[in-house]
Order: structure tokens, then sequence, then C-alpha cells
């Protein structure tokens, strides 16, 4: 699929949005550098284009008692299409995982989970994780510090060229 051309105006745009989502459509405009109703087009624009896929509210996981972050590496049998189907399914129904990767390396997906202790981990690692289908290995990473989370995607690799 190409990629959509994306001038320095877009750019300003998305960088502006990542920062701070709730902007108003005149404070967006103002801080581009447009009047308000090219403005609101251009964004219309990169959402219909898929460029921006939607918009979220970050909570505290510390505040909201999801104060354990782990990184969980999976391996998991490749014989059959429909376990790994299974698999994918299985995943997408555990609300504690935030996000899986499928990667390369030792282990086949990668999980982002967030719970409230250990005692939340071991919990769903017994009763959940370790009963995924396919599921021949975990291994789990805890996360002592987070130093950067939710960044924004880094916009300066887009040519005015490049479509």
């Amino acid at each position: 699929m190409p990629r959509l051309k994306l001038d320095a105006i877009d750019r300003r745009i998305l960088a502006a949005l990542q920062r701070d989502a709730r902007l108003t459509n005149v404070q967006l405009a103002e801080e581009v550098g447009l009047s308000p109703s090219p403005c609101l087009r251009r964004v219309r624009l990169l959402e219909e284009a898929g460029v921006i896929d939607s918009y979220r509210t970050l909570l505290s996981r510390e505040k909201i008692g999801l104060g354990l972050t782990v990184f969980v590496s999976v391996k998991v049998e490749r014989h059959r299409d429909d376990t790994a189907e299974k698999f994918r399914q299985a995943v997408l129904a555990l609300p504690e995982l935030i996000s899986c990767h499928l990667v390369s390396g030792e282990a086949d997906f990668l999980l982002q989970v967030a719970v409230p202790d250990l005692a939340g981990y071991e919990r769903l690692l017994i009763g959940k994780l370790l009963k995924l289908p396919g599921v021949t290995d975990i291994r789990s990473n805890f996360a002592i510090q987070t130093v950067k989370a939710h960044g924004p995607l880094p916009l300066d690799h887009f040519g005015e060229s490049e479509g």
C-alpha cells in the first residue's frame, strides 16, 4: 500500500495532535499556521486516509491500580494454522494484555501485560497464559521502572516527495 504524501504542515498537525489530541481546531490551526477551515479539512483527510488511527486517553497505570508491567515472551507450536488462529483469538480476548506483537528471535510473540501486582500476574499466568492454544514456553520480564512510554511517533523521516 503506497504511503500517503505528507507535507510539512501535515507533519506539524500530526506532531501537535500526538502531543495533545484535545486541541481545538482553532488552537491546532494557530499552532500549525493555517486558518481553521483548511486545518480541519487536512485533519479529516488524515483521518479518512487512516494516518490518524484513533484518539485515546492515556491513563496512569499506577493510579488505577495496575502498577506492574510485564513483558511476556511466548513460544508457540507452528504445526497448524488453526492453532495459531485460536492463539490470536484468545490473546485478543485478554484485557490484561495491552499489546501483542509477532516477533523474530527466540520467542514468537511478545506480550505486554498490565496487572495490579505479582499475585495478579501469577493468576493471569497460571489461569490464562499457560492455557493459551499452542503455547510451548513462556518467559516473563518485569518492568522495574518505565523510562519512556507512549512516545510520539517520529515524523522527521517523511520527505515531501515520498509517496
